[in-house]
């Protein structure tokens, strides 16, 4: 097997050249194979690094975007159906697919770390809403992209922080917690964000969004709960294929969003990526520093960190194609997704290897199925 990998890899190092070869010679356009196969050779390589293993999800994003950007007619209608019409669906499977994972006693946190939950959930809540504001209004874009980095603000944190957690030594307890809270009344929040936000670029209709994100997040995910309830270790299968099938949709719903969107990101593309690297650092430093100065603990504010820094991409292009404005609002969202992965990524395996001076609990002490969300 790792010799396969190692083919693979050296295949991906041979697209480079294959690129840079033909944008030299003016012939961008045929990229379309080579990056393509680039991005896949290395998803699939990469399994042989343990860095690169942990971006497989993300190298595959990459993957599914760059289909999009090249070949998007394949993405937008397939006879007399448009293909956008599958991105709430698919998002409600993956919102399905996150109850699944989670118990009653993921909530158990509120009554342990009451200070720790509400602190965080204040920050999820303040810091990443505003901040996308303040991006949003000093790169001067159109009406509709900055409401899309208003929404990838005003959305709560997704299961990868759970993941990054983990890996990054923090509280996963907290921040499975923090997920569950946040996404329950997502409902409530996000659409008052939007409107006292981003009303100015674009109409809100509040209790539309309100009920449209309760249809989103509520009702597949207390279906998810109900399923883990009565199926409780008789639905083994279930466990293994969601993740699988959640991924899929993710990376289904974004070329769906890219290839909508395409013309508008050839032209703000550059700029957007630089205003979602910037969106989630700031996320990442008043996460931390915030706790720091308020006075929790290490594990603590490395949780809270992640839980700001890293939203829910999905759940905000699914609001986006309620919206009817997936091609533009959505666009955010497509670009943030990816990069909040890479980040917290590089972000959890640098805390990894920092010690805990006050760490007090392990991994397996801080919540049961920890080795399970990973």
């Amino acid at each position: 097997m790792q010799t396969l990998y190692k083919a693979f890899l050296a295949l991906a190092a041979l697209c480079v050249p294959g690129v840079v070869g033909l944008l030299i010679a003016g012939r961008g356009a045929a990229t379309g194979p080579l990056v393509v196969g680039f991005f896949v050779s290395l998803a699939i390589g990469g399994r042989s690094i343990p860095m690169l293993r942990q971006l497989a999800f993300t190298l595959w994003i990459f993957a599914s975007v760059s289909v999009a950007m090249y070949y998007p007619q394949y993405f937008l209608q397939v006879g007399d159906f448009a293909l956008p019409r599958l991105i709430v669906p698919l998002i409600m499977i993956i919102m399905f697919g996150m109850g699944t994972a989670m118990s009653l006693k993921d909530f158990g946190s509120v009554v342990k770390m009451p200070r720790a939950v509400l602190v965080g959930l204040t920050c999820q809540f303040t810091i990443m809403p505003l901040v996308g504001l303040t991006i949003a209004w000093s790169f001067g874009f159109s009406a509709e992209i900055a409401a899309g980095i208003v929404l990838i603000g005003s959305v709560p944190g997704g299961v990868a922080s759970n993941v990054m957690a983990y890996i990054a030594r923090a509280n996963l307890a907290l921040s499975i917690t923090m997920t569950a809270i946040a996404t329950l009344i997502a409902p409530l929040m996000t659409p008052l964000l939007m409107k006292l936000l981003a009303g100015q670029f674009v109409p809100i209709d509040f209790v539309a969004m309100m009920i449209n994100v309760a249809q989103i997040v509520l009702v597949p995910i207390i279906l998810g709960l109900l399923f883990n309830k009565v199926m409780a270790g008789r639905a083994a299968w279930l466990h293994r294929a969601m993740p699988i099938l959640s991924m899929t949709s993710i990376a289904v719903v974004l070329a769906i969003i890219v290839a909508d969107g395409r013309d508008a990101l050839l032209v703000i593309g550059p700029l957007l990526f630089v205003a979602a690297i910037l969106h989630n650092a700031v996320g990442y430093i008043l996460g931390y520093w915030g706790c720091r100065l308020l006075g929790l603990d290490e594990q603590s504010c490395r949780t809270i960190s992640l839980e700001v820094g890293m939203q829910n991409g999905g759940l905000a292009t699914g609001i986006a194609a309620k919206m009817g404005m997936a091609a533009t609002v959505g666009l955010a969202p497509a670009i943030f997704g990816p990069w909040m992965n890479i980040s917290g990524s590089a972000l959890a395996n640098w805390w990894r290897n920092k010690p805990l001076p006050d760490a007090t609990m392990t991994q397996d002490e801080q919540h049961p199925s920890a080795m399970a969300v990973s």
